[in-house]
This record gives C-alpha cells, sequence and structure tokens, in this order.
C-alpha cells in the first residue's frame, strides 16, 4: 500500500510505501499510474510500472509501451555489464602488471 502527499516547498510529489520513500516532480513532467496513482519522473519508468504490477489490465498500446521499455531496459543492462566486465579486466591486468614490475 502506498500514499502519495504534495510537498509544498519542493512541488513536488512524495510518494511512500511500506518499504520505501521517493521524490517525483510534479507538474506536467510526471507521469501517474491510472491504476494505483504511483507518480514517475519519466515515461519509461511508467510503462515498467503498468507492465510489472498491473500486467493483467494493459490495453494494447499500453502493452507494446512496457516491452519497448523492458526491450530498453535490457539494452542497457548489457551495455552496463559488458562496460563492468571490461573495467574489472582492465583492473586486473593492471595490478597484475604493478605486481610483475614491483617484485
Amino acid at each position: 500500500m502506498s500514499t502519495h502527499t504534495e510537498d509544498t516547498t519542493t512541488g513536488s510529489t512524495v510518494a511512500a510505501t511500506a518499504s520505501e520513500q521517493y521524490t517525483v516532480p510534479t507538474g506536467d513532467d510526471a507521469f501517474v499510474c491510472e491504476y494505483c496513482g504511483a507518480p514517475f519522473a519519466t515515461e519509461e519508468y511508467h510503462s515498467l510500472h503498468l507492465g510489472l504490477q498491473h500486467g493483467a489490465s494493459l490495453t494494447d498500446d499500453q502493452r507494446d509501451a512496457f516491452e519497448a521499455a523492458a526491450t530498453d531496459e535490457a539494452e542497457e543492462l548489457k551495455l552496463f555489464r559488458l562496460k563492468a566486465l571490461g573495467l574489472l579486466v582492465l583492473l586486473y591486468f593492471g595490478l597484475l602488471m604493478t605486481y610483475a614490475v614491483v617484485t
């Protein structure tokens, strides 16, 4: 169960659940879930939320948006993992060469 309150000092929506609290800017830039009222900063987060939390209630357009957002997120994660692996390999061989020079 989540609650949403308006923060008048910052002009943002504060959403609180049992396990987390987050702040999302209000106005034209905020996307609000029509099923539960949760606010999201980006349309991609909104689409992912709809697909993951309200998948049985989605329209065809919402399902297409969810699938596109999920595909984009999977590609971003794959790229992040490749960069992290490259950095670890570089770090490993850098330390190995440093060890070889020092000893």
